[in-house]
């Protein structure tokens, strides 16, 4: 074989959770044995030289370390930050295409992932479903990746998806001398489903259990607050479990937030919508994403599902106030000296609390023993800005234990509260697309489109000047009523906002606070 100088194949990098294409340039030159890597690689990726030798060695041809020649590997374009160990599989093939080891083949429409081990065997990486909508949107024909990552990129459709157990397979199948069977499009099964807490499990709150059914049905906020033991967990849990089943195009994007976190632990892809309860000590970078090479947070893998903060008060303020962005807009902005990365974050906050330091304030069977200073300053720790991002807020009592060993028969299951909720969802699907928006739930609206959907009577109109007369309510608030009342006219099957969807979604607004109640 003719050796050509300078080789190359295409890889991709991952910035949060979108890919970028990365050109892999070996040259192999006359001169002292070196073997360099540049592009502005990252320790992972700087020490890709070793394992490319150790792999290449063990499939008995020349390796990089067994020649006195000048190497020099470039990943273009030069001011891209290169991170991971996915450039392990490119820079051994043009290696070997660079010295003539390995033949000429349509490398312009493929594309290379994929971690070395020392006896050449292939591992997974993280983000392969990311890197193969790349390939797609980019015009790319086939992607090469490890066979543990085969099943995830090909959720992609119409791209050609080789699964490669060991670096030799692969070169077999490039000499065309055993070809690797090309990987079936992967297929979305819901089978997975399975509730840790179903609706039907939760006894008494029959009111929390109303507002959660609104919540899941039009994508909406809650909190709840209520002394110790009174299912606020539970509840939350329960929650999850009447959302949707996520469709496709959701599925992909849980998948691909996942994936760029390494954490889909060999599934191929994420059916169920997340329920994450990250802890109060946890950091501000572990909670909204971020570090050194960004990573998505909490925030994001709740994407599509529900966020739930236990003790939602103790976790620390700026924590707490930098929510307030995703819940707006839906997104997470971690900004960087070089740019900005945005990661998916549109879940349903789910918040708790105690109504006090030692949560029996107002309690019926135990005495509160926290000064009215303590109590104020203990609400006062969720602001009046994020509060007014919350939709739903609600006050959980105690159950009375003749509750909690009844038979509630009449409460419905997971599996038919989901399926109710599924298709008021539908309901708001089919108007936001007849009026061309792009909303996936009625939180999702703006103030311009909710006031389109949400007509108020003279008698709706009177009740919202006396409400707005005796409470003081943001604009951002009064549109969040509207929402809500939305959704509760949904729920019922009735095009027309009353009264009395006014008057409810209203009631879930307002919160008693401390000073009122001393």
């Amino acid at each position: 074989m003719t050796a050509s100088s300078v080789s190359k194949l295409y890889s991709a990098e991952l910035e949060g959770i979108d890919a970028r294409l990365v050109e892999v340039e070996t040259d192999v030159n006359v001169g002292l044995h070196t073997f360099t890597i540049v592009g502005l690689a990252d320790k992972a990726l700087s020490e890709a030289k070793e394992r490319v030798n150790s792999a290449l060695k063990n499939i008995g041809v020349t390796a990089p370390n067994r020649e006195n020649r000048k190497i020099i590997v470039n990943l273009a374009p030069a001011d891209l930050k290169k991170n991971g160990s996915h450039y392990d599989l490119p820079i051994a093939l043009t290696y070997l295409m660079a010295t003539g080891q390995l033949k000429d083949f349509d490398s312009e429409n493929s594309l290379f992932i994929g971690e070395l081990s020392l006896d050449s065997k292939i591992r997974p990486i993280q983000g392969a479903l990311n890197i193969a909508r790349l390939a797609k949107s980019i015009g790319k024909r086939r992607i090469f990746v490890p066979k543990d990552n085969a099943a995830e990129a090909a959720l992609v459709p119409g791209l050609e998806v080789i699964p490669a157990s060991s670096l030799m397979e692969l070169i077999n199948h490039i000499e065309e001398r055993a070809a690797i069977k090309q990987q079936e499009e992967t297929k979305i099964s819901h089978s997975q489903l399975g509730e840790k807490v179903d609706f039907s499990d939760v006894k008494g709150q029959e009111g929390a259990k109303r507002a959660l059914i609104i919540a899941a049905a039009g994508g909406h906020n809650v909190l709840m607050s209520g002394p110790p033991g009174t299912g606020k967990t539970m509840l939350a849990q329960a929650l999850s479990s009447i959302l949707p089943v996520p469709n496709i195009d959701e599925v992909v994007e849980m998948t691909q937030i996942y994936s760029s976190a390494g954490l889909l632990n060999g599934r191929p892809y994420i059916a169920i919508r997340p329920f994450r309860a990250p802890h109060q000590t946890a950091s501000a970078v572990a909670v909204m994403g971020g570090g050194q090479n960004p990573r998505p947070g909490e925030i994001s893998l709740a994407h599509r599902g529900v966020l739930f903060l236990d003790e939602v008060a103790e976790f620390r303020r700026d924590l707490l106030e930098a929510l307030r962005q995703p819940l707006e807009s839906g997104s997470a902005l971690i900004s960087r000296v070089r740019g900005n990365l945005e990661f998916p974050a549109n879940f349903i906050l789910v918040a708790a609390m105690n109504p006090c330091p030692c949560g029996f304030y107002r309690d019926e069977e135990r005495d509160c023993k926290c000064s009215a200073n303590e109590i104020l300053r203990y609400q006062k720790k969720l602001s009046g800005p994020l509060l007014d991002r919350i939709d739903i807020q609600i006050e959980l009592p105690r159950v009375a234990i003749e509750k909690l060993r009844r038979e509630d028969a009449g409460s419905s299951s997971s599996f038919d509260i989901r399926n109710q909720v599924a298709s008021i969802r539908a309901m708001q699907m089919e108007r936001f697309e007849q009026n061309k928006i792009r909303a996936i739930t009625n939180a999702d609206l703006s103030s311009k489109e909710i006031e389109k959907f949400v007509a108020l009577d003279s008698e709706s109109e009177s009740l919202v000047r006396k409400m707005f007369d005796a409470n003081f309510i943001s604009p951002r608030g009064y549109y969040r009523i509207l929402k809500v009342a939305r959704t509760i006219a949904d729920l019922e099957g009735i095009e027309q906002v009353s009264k009395d969807h006014i008057s409810e979604a209203f009631g879930y607004r307002v919160r008693e606070n401390a000073e009122n109640r001393m």
